[in-house]
């Protein structure tokens, strides 16, 4: 099975406050907001990898080929509410038989019929993400981004490589929402 996953941000907001992001990496003025924005934007993208989630509301586009004949399939990013069902094609045509879990591992579950359908292309569509707006973002990921995003702030200069990769709390935070059992 080959899965191609491919995230489509809903807007143009930041997943973070610029001024706390100042504060907290210790650059209160505004002459790096530019750099220091980018470097904002860098951080939360590597959260986001890390811990398979989207901290802004954006939409995700699975698509599946050669699909195992497994009874259903964890979607690779979440969280998911509940409420919102997933799009899912199938060869091309709408499918909808499927039970769907929502939350932070969303999952869908496969019924009969598709097993008779012999599918070798799947698209499943879904919106992810804790809301619109980086307030709606929780505590320990908005702490988590800061401080990947404060190590990334202060490894300008130059460094050795061993020094410059994962904040320990973005790797104890992400590790979390990722589903990774201690």
């Amino acid at each position: 099975m080959k899965m191609l996953t491919q995230r489509i941000p809903s807007g143009a907001a930041l997943p973070f406050d610029l001024e706390k992001l100042k504060l907290h990496i210790r650059a209160p003025d505004d002459s790096e907001d530019g750099a220091i924005t980018n470097i904002g934007l860098t951080a939360a993208a590597e959260l986001e990898q890390f811990a398979q989630i989207a901290l802004l509301t954006q939409t995700i586009r699975v698509s599946i080929f050669d699909m195992s004949n497994g009874s259903g399939l964890d979607l690779p990013i979440g969280p998911v509410a509940g409420a919102d069902i997933p799009s899912v094609t199938v060869n091309g045509s709408a499918f909808t038989d499927f039970n769907f879990v929502g939350g932070n591992r969303p999952h869908i579950r496969w019924q009969s019929s598709h097993f008779t359908l012999a599918p070798s292309h799947i698209v499943i569509e879904y919106q992810a993400g804790f809301g619109a707006a980086a307030s709606h973002i929780p505590a320990d990921l908005s702490q988590a981004l800061m401080d990947q995003a404060a190590l990334h702030y202060d490894g300008r200069s130059p460094m050795d490589a061993k020094s410059l990769t994962t904040s320990p709390h973005m790797a104890r935070v992400g590790a979390r929402y990722r589903g990774v059992q201690a």
